[in-house]
């Protein structure tokens, strides 16, 4: 089904706007602060910001990245969640079409920006998300059982129950064997309930695939680059596996259908 442009505009649109409620949220969650109350405000001089100021990428560009009150800098961030947002809204909807797989990946993408983003800035991944996102995951996985390539509720509901399973301790094996092999902790428990979410929406398969090939390579990729050029040797894998997720949900069945012909042809 073939989704007209100006359509795809209003996701974007959309996208955009959702974008901006995120980075409220990557902002305020780790300071415990309320997500639905108070106005937004400059971090530096604490002066609430307007709502024409507020337009997400617009104002960005409008006030050449500082507050109109004390010229601090905006965080990069910022229009870099609203529009990383916006196109995936859009490249969900034009990929998908409009379908109840379609709403599940743009809760579960939209969680995984907000997720990417405080763990790269924090090294942490909150609880109020991914607890909450593994319960959704599975209850979608009933509701939405084509996210499983399942013809019955009850079918989508044992593949969401398994992939949150697989993702969740197959990555805790991993961590499990890198603390060991490293002497010291490879991999957080936030990394495990986030791969438990992704898996119940996602499934084994898919799961699999951002576990131990996508989400490891690109790590070990930005992790390199990082060490040697700034000496820096903890990094956030949540991104990398955010990121992996990403790709297994446009482009999973291909990849795997590729390995399996590959294994047969072999």
């Amino acid at each position: 089904m073939s989704i007209s442009p100006l359509v795809l505009s209003g996701v974007f649109a959309f996208g955009l706007m959702v974008g901006s409620f995120l980075n409220v949220c990557i902002w305020r969650i780790p300071a415990e602060e309320q997500v639905v109350k108070g106005r937004s405000h400059c971090r530096r001089c604490a002066k609430e910001i307007a709502w024409y100021d507020n337009i997400p990428l617009l104002s960005f560009l409008l006030l050449r990245g500082r507050c109109r009150h004390c010229k601090a800098k905006i965080s990069w961030s910022y229009p870099f969640v609203e529009l990383i947002t916006g196109i995936l809204f859009a490249a969900t909807v034009m990929h998908f079409g409009w379908s109840k797989v379609t709403a599940a990946y743009v809760i579960l993408g939209a969680s995984l920006i907000v997720l990417s983003m405080i763990d790269f800035k924090e090294m942490i991944l909150p609880d109020e998300i991914t607890l909450p996102g593994i319960s959704l995951g599975v209850i979608l996985s009933f509701y939405a059982p084509e996210l499983h390539g399942s013809f019955t509720r009850w079918g989508g509901l044992w593949a969401g129950v398994m992939g949150a399973l697989v993702g969740s301790g197959l990555l805790w094996i991993i961590g499990v064997i890198g603390t060991w092999l490293f002497k010291r902790e490879a991999m957080g428990f936030g990394d495990v309930k986030l791969m438990a979410m992704v898996g119940a929406m996602i499934g084994v398969w898919k799961v699999l695939l951002v576990n131990l090939i996508l989400a490891p390579v690109l790590g070990a990729v930005v992790g390199l680059v990082l060490k040697f050029r700034y000496g820096r040797d903890l990094i956030p894998f949540g991104p990398f596996l955010a990121l992996g997720t990403i790709v297994a949900i446009f482009w999973g069945d291909g990849i795997i259908g590729w390995y399996r012909n590959l294994l047969v042809g072999g």
